[in-house]
């Protein structure tokens, strides 16, 4: 199995995207390209941060026992991602909600779930449901339910060329699956 590139150290990082810069046709020893191998580098290893990151990690613990019951919503939450086909960026909003079963999250860490997942080569489809998945997995809760939109440069700047194009996915889990007025509720909440 191939290391994710974010491991590799700088000084192997950077040359491949001078090569890049080179196949495209660029003359990577021009004023405003002679650094860009190392800044694209730090960049990349940026955006796809998330390879690096646990969801233990990240939550350290912050889940709180709590005898609330109804539903708790972070809506808004903003999102960049890349995707996995072109390698360009995507980014909107995620909605969340859950319906606790004894025990909360930090609020906090329902984005920082968020993130851990969006630093990933990515499509939303699959990122829609890890975030559901692991929400409903380290809170126990009855009912998880997310909904992103989210624009894709892929479309946008190439292809098609859609530009006011916004995709929208959706996973609802437990109680927000089966009972059709607890998902509409949501819905109803999300959009106003």
């Amino acid at each position: 199995m191939h290391k994710p590139f974010w491991i590799l150290s700088m000084d192997k990082l950077a040359p491949l995207f001078k090569d890049f810069l080179g196949q495209i046709g660029e003359d990577v020893s021009r004023e405003g390209l002679v650094k860009t191998p190392e800044r694209a580098a730090k960049s990349w290893r940026f955006l796809t941060k998330g390879y690096n990151e646990s969801v233990d990690d990240i939550i350290n613990g912050a889940i709180f026992e709590s005898n609330t019951d109804e539903m708790v919503i972070v809506k808004d939450i903003e999102l960049y991602s890349m995707c996995e086909h072109h390698l360009l960026p995507f980014f909107g909003k995620c909605h969340i909600t859950y319906i606790p079963n004894g025990k909360v999250i930090g609020l906090s860490k329902m984005a920082r779930i968020v993130d851990i997942f969006a630093r990933r080569l990515q499509i939303q489809e699959n990122l829609t449901r890890q975030i559901a998945e692991t929400l409903l997995e380290v809170t126990g809760a009855i009912g998880v339910a997310v909904v992103i939109e989210a624009q894709h440069l892929c479309m946008m700047m190439r292809g098609v060329e859609k530009q006011n194009s916004v995709m929208k996915t959706s996973c609802m889990l437990g109680i927000f699956r089966s009972n059709a007025s607890t998902r509409s509720e949501f819905l109803s909440l999300i959009s106003k």
